[in-house]
């Protein structure tokens, strides 16, 4: 069995501890070494290297998440490998659980079309810019949406400069002008094409969407796909997906006649018309659409981002897309494989009890203040006290910061975020940003490097503070 060693600070040893005899029975065995530090998310690999001798009986080492430094150089020195664990000791036992699947977001079959839909309204320096933003989100196609009544003079030019660029390109318009201007300047796919206009399909090499005539319509878009069938020419297939409260459930329905009527044919869902016009968050729209689409098979679907509300749309489908392939592949439920998807609330969202942040504090012998989040709220506290409120106002005139702005403003923020997050349910750790899934960019750390001093730290701010009414410095929590 495997042999695991984890590295902690004396705060959190009797934790760590506590959760992995919790474990039990675990999948191997495990030693705790508090390698004399107080505050394990502190740690570097040279402090390691300084305070644990070699050789580590182990077949493995686990660092705390947020440990700093070369983890490589370590595995060398020691001759095992020296992993960083989950942030959150409290996580341990999910990173084992999912440490099995990694890589399980490697794969998909659904292909994403972004729709630019003002093209006209860009010139072709615009354009590309928009797609490259919209490629790094996890768009496969770039997909130029033509105006009603709106020329597009500079239709050519931006399919050439956007295929120079090695982008796939769609060019979607109910004009059968644009759409054979888009076919020959080189357009992948043309969006869209109904029984009556397949003659277009003749004309160009793009591979053609199809559509009904009307959304209900679905006789002419079965008669549309035979045709192309028998012609033996490529083609995705949308029965197109209604808005709520005007027909999704039997949209939804045609989708599904149209995979039980054609088992092979690539189908494409537009979801635009439920993300854009339901005022709700995407990311659990996006979840709903693109299981539905795995269960139908599909091969791609068309997004926006037009509403603000929308504007993460591209990337929750990207996610989306990954997390129900593998839980159709794996035949188990969306769970467990990424949290990416949940912006708003945290499944754990307070990993620690309140009578345990409680032992926590009163092991604390240094002035350093830790902020933590439980069910009650909002704790904060050092050797000098351990105090609790849902409503950070109230904490502020216990901490005796009068003097020191710097450091007042420092626990100004942390008391804001640790308050957003009890009050939706979100994971709160001292020193780091809320993790709003793929609602927002998350910046590269650099986990090889140590941390720079923040501007409430630095010396230009505290150089006017004497040592008596200098604040002590914050530590970051156990």
């Amino acid at each position: 069995m495997e042999h695991i060693v984890l590295l902690t600070g004396r705060l959190a040893q009797p934790a760590l501890e506590r959760v992995l005899a919790g474990m039990a029975p675990a999948p191997f065995t495990w030693e705790v070494r508090e390698i004399g530090l107080q505050v394990a998310g502190l740690m570097t690999a040279d402090m390691i290297r300084r305070r644990v001798p070699a050789p580590i009986s182990a077949d493995r080492v686990l660092v705390p998440g947020r440990c700093r430094g070369d983890l490589d150089a370590l595995s060398a020195h020691y001759g095992v490998p020296v992993e960083r664990g989950p942030d959150e000791l409290k996580d341990i036992p999910r990173h084992f659980n999912r440490s099995a699947s990694a890589g399980r977001l490697d794969a998909y079959d659904i292909d994403i079309f972004a729709e630019i839909v003002d093209a006209p309204r860009l010139d072709v320096d615009a354009i590309v810019e928009r797609a490259r933003r919209l490629a790094t989100d996890g768009a496969n196609v770039i997909d130029l949406g033509c105006l009603p009544a709106t020329p597009f003079p500079q239709l050519e030019d931006a399919v050439a400069a956007l295929k120079a660029e090695g982008f796939r390109v769609s060019v979607d318009s109910q004009d059968t002008d644009e759409l054979l201007r888009g076919g020959r300047a080189g357009a992948d796919y043309l969006l869209s094409l109904t029984v009556d206009t397949l003659w277009i399909a003749d004309e160009v090499a793009s591979t053609p969407v199809l559509i009904p005539r009307e959304p209900g319509d679905e006789a002419s878009l079965y008669a549309a796909i035979e045709t192309l069938a028998r012609r033996g020419r490529p083609f995705l297939a949308d029965a197109i997906l209604d808005p709520i409260p005007f027909g999704l459930l039997g949209s939804l329905c045609r989708y599904q006649r149209l995979r039980e009527r054609f088992p092979e044919v690539a189908i494409m869902m537009g979801v635009g018309n439920v993300t854009e016009l339901t005022e709700a968050d995407t990311s659990g729209i996006n979840a709903v659409l693109f299981g539905i689409a795995a269960e139908l098979r599909a091969g791609a679907v068309l997004t926006t981002q037009v509403s603000q509300h929308a504007r993460r749309a591209v990337r929750e489908a990207d996610v989306a897309r990954r997390v129900m392939y593998e839980a159709r592949e794996s035949g188990s439920l969306p769970k467990g494989i990424t949290d990416e998807l949940m912006t708003v609330h945290a499944k754990h969202p307070f990993p620690d009890t309140p009578e345990e942040i409680h032992a926590t504090a009163c092991a604390v012998r240094d002035p350093s203040y830790r902020v933590q989040v439980s069910r009650l709220g909002l704790h904060i506290y050092n050797r000098d006290g351990h105090h609790v409120d849902t409503d950070p106002f109230a904490l502020y005139p216990r901490l005796a910061l009068d003097g020191d702005a710097g450091h007042a403003f420092y626990l100004g923020v942390e008391l804001a975020r640790a308050e957003i997050a009890w009050s939706l349910g979100k994971r709160y750790a001292q020193d780091q940003p809320l993790d709003w899934g793929c609602a927002t960019e998350h910046p590269a750390e650099d986990l090889m490097r140590q941390c720079a001093p923040a501007p409430t730290k630095q010396r230009a701010v505290t150089a006017s503070l004497t040592p008596k009414n200098r604040a002590p410095e914050v530590a970051p929590q156990p």
